[in-house]
């Protein structure tokens, strides 16, 4: 497959049988955080895989400790490789680094990258996408986002993933309705979701706990999930249907978004009453 920017990935240790489960993100981690369900789902099926496209070229990090002299080329480096040794340890059968930067990114009349997703998307045929969450407050995230959204609605639909979930990273989802809110069970292998967030190193020793704030946001997710009954599951990632996105193509992604708002607002107004 031809890309306009950046190479494919094999990892050593991939599992080849067909993709189901496929991560759309921005940043190098960003699937980590927000697409375990699907990570998880690839890693103990016999019959499907998982993997990973990611967009930016890791330039931007923040750095500190032993990398706080490192240039840009050099943290772009060592992100490649991060995120390589992640698809490693998570067994994907494949990783696309696309190696845009973030300004291409949120650049809404960029579609080299719309273009990338659809070839991607047609070379995989997933039958699930996970994405960042249209509600999310990192500008890049939304910039990813849109851009998939663009990608999918100019496919046919029998092309078009059956579930399309936008996943929680720099904004968390337990605030959303529950009728609304969709609850992936990421109980299993607590130490594999240790082990495939802890090989980011440059984020962890540039200040950011990942691992522990993520492992920590999965926890406070099922013990807040329902006041009156017990935790049914030990750790809940949250997501939200976008698939709406796709049945209707005419819909506004803002209004879609702000409809979530809208929801919170009037069960606040019923629980206050007044």
């Amino acid at each position: 497959m031809k890309l306009n920017k950046g190479n494919i990935y094999l990892p050593k240790n991939r599992k080849s049988q067909p993709v189901k489960w496929l991560c759309i993100c921005a940043h190098q981690d960003d699937c980590e955080i927000m697409a375990i369900d699907g990570i998880l789902k690839g890693y103990y099926s016999k019959k499907y895989s998982f993997a990973l496209v990611e967009t930016t070229d890791g330039g931007g990090s923040a750095r500190t400790g032993k990398f706080a002299n490192y240039t840009d080329d050099e943290m772009k480096q060592v992100r490649i490789k991060e995120q390589q040794a992640a698809s490693e340890v998570g067994k994907y059968n494949s990783l696309y680094m696309l190696d845009y930067s973030s300004k291409e990114v949120k650049d809404r009349n960029n579609d080299d990258i719309v273009a990338d997703y659809v070839n991607i998307i047609k070379e995989l045929k997933p039958q699930v996408i996970y994405t960042h969450s249209i509600l999310d407050k990192h500008p890049t995230h939304i910039g990813v986002v849109l851009k998939v959204i663009k990608a999918l609605r100019s496919l046919p639909k029998e092309e078009q993933p059956k579930l399309f979930y936008g996943c929680e990273v720099w904004r968390g989802l337990d605030w959303i309705s529950d009728e609304r809110k969709i609850g992936f069970d990421v109980s299993r292998n607590e130490r594999l979701q240790k082990k495939i967030l802890d090989v980011f190193e440059s984020q962890i020793a540039g200040g950011k706990a990942y691992t522990k704030a993520s492992i920590g946001r999965r926890y406070q997710n099922a013990t807040y999930f329902q006041s009156h009954s017990v935790d049914s599951f030990k750790m809940i990632s949250y997501a939200i249907d976008m698939k709406p996105l796709l049945k209707n193509p005419q819909l506004s992604v803002k209004e879609f978004a702000l409809s979530f708002v809208d929801d919170l607002r009037n069960e606040i107004s019923e629980l206050i009453g007044e």
